[in-house]
Parts: structure tokens; sequence; C-alpha cells
């Protein structure tokens, strides 16, 4: 359905993996599963992919993975066999923004050369008169692009590597709409996915492990910490 690709280098927030003995499953049957379920709740800017990580150096052999993806956050969900048993992983992750810098050239070059058209044409005080309304425009519709409904194209900006990074630290507007909206994405994902796992292994009669089901990896990594500042200690809290 969907062809491989290299995956992304992303920061993983958290990971948590579930062991099944004696059990085997069709790794794209249950990554179809996931797809459909999601299609279903009809997640707003969800992307689906596959995609290969090495399992070790670089000549090694290629693991495929489920890559879900809104906006900038991610989960790499893995389903695989290990000898005669089985195990399920979802990893969480955000992939950092990708500064293009042949991008930044070329916007640059297509400004100077719609700014040279507009005073090719136009008197000088014409041609600023557009220039400044023409620039005013643009930088409302992208930073209230969601508000104004235009959330294809909030969405095509963020995946883009030449405007995305541009458009995300200096025109994308915060609210708590899109917290929120964030919250629910994590949410149903998490949820299809654990779903899933337990029903198709509860279908075929075995019982996970009760003292590994959706074990946290790394716990250590991503406990709140103290850190010391002076004589003042303050909590960090891992996100």
């Amino acid at each position: 359905m969907f062809g491989s690709r290299k995956a992304k280098q992303a920061n993983v927030l958290s990971h948590w993996y579930t062991p099944v003995p004696n059990f085997n499953m069709s790794t794209q049957a249950f990554y179809n599963l996931v797809e459909k379920e999601l299609y279903a709740q009809q997640v707003p800017g969800l992307k689906t992919s596959r995609v290969e990580f090495s399992e070790g150096g670089l000549f090694s052999a290629k693991r495929q993975y489920l890559r879900l993806t809104r906006e900038r956050l991610a989960f790499d969900v893995c389903a695989a066999p290990f000898g005669v048993n089985y195990f399920f992983s979802c990893r969480f992750a955000e992939l950092p923004p990708q500064i293009n810098l042949f991008g930044i050239l070329l916007i640059l070059a297509v400004c100077a050369s719609f700014f040279g058209v507009i005073f090719y044409y136009f008197d000088l005080i014409t041609g600023l008169i557009i220039s400044v309304l023409t620039l005013l425009a643009s930088v409302f519709t992208l930073k209230y692009a969601a508000s104004l409904g235009l959330v294809a194209l909030e969405t095509a900006l963020l995946k883009s590597p030449l405007w995305g990074p541009i458009y995300e630290r200096l025109l994308r507007k915060e609210s708590y709409y899109r917290e929120d909206t964030r919250l629910m994405y994590l949410t149903v994902v998490e949820g299809v996915v654990k779903k899933l796992v337990e029903q198709e292994t509860a279908a075929k009669g075995v019982r996970l492990l009760s003292q590994y089901e959706y074990a946290p990896i790394l716990g250590e990594m991503y406990r709140p910490k103290l850190k010391a500042l002076g004589q003042d200690v303050v909590e960090v809290i891992a996100d």
C-alpha cells in the first residue's frame, strides 16, 4: 500500500513495548489494521507512511516501521517476530525542523523577482504600496491559516522543508486549541495502537504478560530531574 523510505532522524520523547510469547502475525497486516482504524477516527492532518531503520550498522538489514505523523509529532510503531515470540513497540517522537539552505536562497530569489517585476511596471510610490500590501496580506494569511479554515495549507507549510521552519518560527500562531488538539492526537493514536495489540493477541488466545504490558523504556531519561540554580532548586519536568 505504501512504499518504504529512509526515516528522518527524530527526537524520541517516550517509548513503550510489550512482548507476546508464542505468538506470530503478519507485520503488514497489523500496520494495515492501525491505518484503517485511524482513518475511521478521522484524525485531522494525520499522515501515514512506512519508514525503514537499520537494525545495526551501515550495511545491516532494514526493519520497517509504521510512521504516523501530524505536524512534526510522530509515532513509530513496530510489530515483529523474535524467534518464536513476538513484540509490539511504539515510540513517540518529534521531528526536527529541516532548514534547507537551497530553499532559503530560492525564497530570496523568488521574492527578488516578484518585487523586480512590480517596480518594473509601476513607479516607485505605486510599487511600494503594492509591495507592502502584498507582504501584509501574505503574512496575515500564513499567520492565521488555521483560523481562516486553510488547514491543508498550514499542514503543507509545516511539512515543507522549504517553508516549514520559517513559517513555524516566525508566523505560526500558538493557541490553547493547538495544544488541546495535539493532546487529542496523542491520546487517540496511542489508544488505537494499544487497543489493536490487545485485540489481536486476545483473538488468538494469548494473554499479555501483565508485568510487561506497555513497559516504558529508558524510564530514567523521562523522569523529573532536579536542577540547582544558585541557592534554589527547581524541578524540571520532562516532556
